[in-house]
């Protein structure tokens, strides 16, 4: 009898607990499920270009969401109510705080922060929005500022290719950022630049201070080849030889040879005054100041190729320049009407050294091994 006794009070005891544990599942099935807050309460350097959500499966009441001078942020609420989120771009140096209650009469108070900047900083880009250029356009990004954090910066850029091409950045200084492709572009290629830079801690205490954006497209090929050996300019289009022009070159001495590489076109002026003091030639020293036709630029250390009615005679026979590539006007305006931004010139056979990839318009020199690697550590190669 005892141990039926003991039998059965421990049968008892077993539905007891099981009763209690059936019970505490119950309870806990049904009690509200907890609201989420995106960002937590006392939280610091809030990217504010990130929107902030709250979410609740029980439905949401009511939300408000107010900066540090009660301003009350723009949001919406979801049809079914079960998600909210703010609709516009936070501000930098604010607290906001977050009031937000659930249809089961839950409650919550989030207080956080974003960054309060020593500076911000945009970027612009080249080439123009809607731009039809060469197929040896690289694309420039030029900060308001040195950037310290050169991996930041190159990560809040996106580049899109249609069709899609290898390409990498490079950095020229600490406020220029270029990409290009390995090789020269295609004829037709679509090129779109997405900089979400705004939220962005580019190191140093400075934040991006603005998103930008833009897309190109590339045209014909053109190329020109500029020999020095036969003292010749030849324009091909499609691979197809346009005109062979004779040219002046620089000097043939170390200081004045025109450097052989590849260059980009950039401007095209009608009309402008070379001087030489902009390089450091005074006048009294050989220098001049002689206003010329049809200024094509290949380089930002001051190549051009324009028109030099002085030295017509030379053209084809002799090199008399300072660097430039004289034709005569006739040829000047032409090859101004012909090539376009962003169209190679390959310099070839001078006694010059080779034109710096640093330049501005040099990017190609640079080798594609380097270039790829890039230099986010802030050491050139």
């Amino acid at each position: 009898m005892a141990a039926a006794v003991a039998s059965g009070t421990l049968t008892a005891c077993t539905i007891e607990r099981a009763s209690i544990s059936e019970t505490v599942e119950a309870e806990e099935s049904q009690a509200p499920q907890p609201m989420k807050v995106s960002v937590k309460d006392g939280a610091k350097e809030v990217d504010p270009s990130e929107p902030v959500t709250v979410t609740s499966p029980e439905g949401l009441k009511k939300v408000t969401m107010t900066n540090q001078d009660g301003k009350v942020v723009e949001s919406e609420l979801a049809k079914d109510q079960k998600s909210w989120k703010t609709t516009e771009v936070l501000g930098y140096n604010r607290t906001y705080t977050i009031l937000a209650e659930d249809r089961a009469g839950q409650k919550t108070t989030t207080v956080f922060h974003t960054p309060s900047p020593l500076a911000t900083a945009g970027v612009a880009l080249a080439p123009l929005e809607g731009a039809v250029v060469g197929v040896a356009q690289t694309i420039t990004m030029r900060f308001g500022t040195a950037i310290q954090d050169r991996q930041a910066a190159q990560d809040a850029i996106t580049i899109t290719t249609s069709p899609q091409v290898e390409g990498a950045f490079y950095w020229l200084n600490n406020s220029e950022l270029r990409w290009r492709p390995a090789e020269f572009w295609e004829p037709g290629t679509k090129v779109t630049v997405e900089a979400d830079l705004y939220g962005t801690d580019l190191g140093g205490g400075t934040y991006g201070s603005q998103d930008n954006a833009m897309s190109f497209s590339i045209g014909d090929e053109v190329r020109t080849i500029v020999d020095d050996a036969t003292k010749t300019m030849t324009v091909y289009r499609n691979g197809e030889a346009l005109r062979t022009i004779p040219v002046s070159l620089g000097r043939d001495t170390a200081r004045w040879a025109t450097p052989n590489g590849t260059y980009i076109i950039g401007d095209q002026l009608e009309s402008m005054v070379m001087d030489s003091m902009s390089y450091g030639l005074a006048y009294d020293q050989g220098g001049y100041k002689t206003p010329v036709s049809y200024a094509t630029q290949m380089s930002w250390s001051g190549i051009y190729v324009h028109g030099a009615p002085w030295s017509v005679g030379d053209q084809g026979y002799r090199n008399v320049s300072h660097g430039c590539i004289n034709v005569t006007n006739e040829a000047a305006q032409w090859f101004q009407n012909t090539v376009k931004r962003g169209d190679p010139v390959l310099v070839q056979n001078t006694v010059g050294g080779t034109l710096s990839g640093y330049d501005g318009l040099g990017d190609w020199n640079i080798p594609w091994e380097t270039w790829k690697k890039g230099n986010v550590s802030g050491q050139q190669s």
